[in-house]
């Protein structure tokens, strides 16, 4: 086998894809893309057996049909280090030796038989589809993935939740702490379906989408999700189980109503957090008269702060806790210059809103209290 390519192309293509790749492999024929040379055209494949992507790219004078296993560290940490240049792959089909040449030289270093590489999985025939463009998508994951939990004991949590219906597709993410759900009304299905997309694929793809601008086609038959676009393929294996109902634990009612600059808040809740007990990372915020006041206090060393943000209050006068962690999280990855925080008393979820919607897009992000000692 033997194939000419730029440098930079190749580089471009292996790199968001090596990302899947495990630094621990039981196979460590994992630790390999799969090269497959068709004419003019390469497949690269990387997975770590729960995911596997793949991208194609066209090259020059390509000669022949073959596969081979490529150790992937091995070809990233020579190509970034090569200057934009033409190089040539040449491959013995029976030693599995590759020979790298290039303007001032060549490297010589031996792959593995590409009939070792595990099959990917396949999503069924019967899979249900929605298209999406790719920023929309991009949104929805990059709104969300944040608040999705790591705890090993509850992999339903650890992902983000496609909710399609007919009339909207939902995306929701959740570590019991913090909730995000964002509904995009511009993504229509006329068969429903859901699925739970791990942590670590959706991570990927919103590093992927972020330079693409067409339509993404995504499928699903309840054990795997193909997602695919120009140029990438991803074939992902989904958490097998029932996500809880999310729309259950958003309350309903909201005496109390804020309007806040969000950096404003945002900034006075670092500084102040800096004083928090490192355990709790507890945070107030007292409510009154058009002002928040955000404090917070470590017994154990004596130490205190409090920091007043203007804002605009609805409602009688409330004291609240939450974890600054938290709530600095949800403030980073909301787009809009003011905030929306609607609350009922001490003891239940509040609702941070932003004060203005993308088009198509709602966007509700939901924060539990923590107990407050006076």
């Amino acid at each position: 086998m033997k194939f000419n390519v730029s440098s930079s192309v190749l580089l471009s293509k292996l790199q968001p894809i090596g990302k899947v790749i495990a630094s621990k492999n039981a196979l460590p024929i994992l630790d390999c893309f799969l090269f497959s040379l068709n004419g003019s055209t390469l497949t690269v494949t990387a997975s770590d057996s729960e995911t596997s992507l793949v991208t194609t790219l066209d090259v020059i004078e390509g000669e022949g049909a073959f596969s081979i296993a490529v150790p992937a560290k091995v070809l990233l940490d020579l190509l970034k280090e090569l200057p934009e240049q033409p190089i040539t792959f040449e491959i013995n089909d029976f030693t599995f030796e590759i020979v790298i040449y290039f303007k001032n030289g060549k490297y010589n270093f031996v792959g593995q038989d590409a009939e070792l590489y595990p099959q990917g999985s396949q999503v069924g025939v019967e899979a249900a589809s929605v298209s999406i463009g790719a920023q929309s998508l991009l949104g929805g994951i990059g709104s969300s993935l944040f608040a999705a939990g790591d705890d090993e004991f509850r992999p339903v949590i650890s992902g983000v939740y496609f909710d399609i219906q007919a009339e909207s597709l939902t995306f929701v993410a959740s570590d019991g702490q913090k909730l995000v759900r964002l509904r995009n009304t511009e993504v229509k299905s006329p068969e429903p379906f859901s699925f739970i997309l791990p942590k670590k694929p959706a991570n990927i793809l919103r590093n992927m989408l972020s330079r693409e601008t067409g339509e993404v086609s995504i499928k699903s038959d309840g054990k795997n999700v193909y997602v695919s676009y120009p140029g990438f393929e991803m074939v992902c294996r989904l958490i097998e189980e029932r996500y809880p109902n999310y729309n259950s634990v958003i309350p309903q009612g909201y005496p109390y109503k804020v309007t806040v600059n969000r950096i404003s808040l945002l900034n006075a809740l670092k500084r102040v957090s800096v004083f928090s007990n490192p355990n709790s990372s507890l945070v107030k915020l007292h409510l009154n008269d058009d002002v928040i006041t955000v404090s917070a206090q470590d017994i154990d060393y004596s130490t205190s702060a409090e920091e007043r943000v203007e804002c605009l209050y609805e409602g009688a006068e409330l004291s609240i806790g939450f974890k600054a962690t938290a709530l600095i999280e949800i403030l980073g990855n909301i787009g809009s210059d003011d905030v929306i925080m609607r609350l009922s008393d001490p003891s239940h979820a509040g609702v941070i809103l932003p004060s203005k919607n993308d088009e198509n897009v709602d966007l509700l992000m939901l924060i539990m209290p923590m107990l407050l000692k006076d």
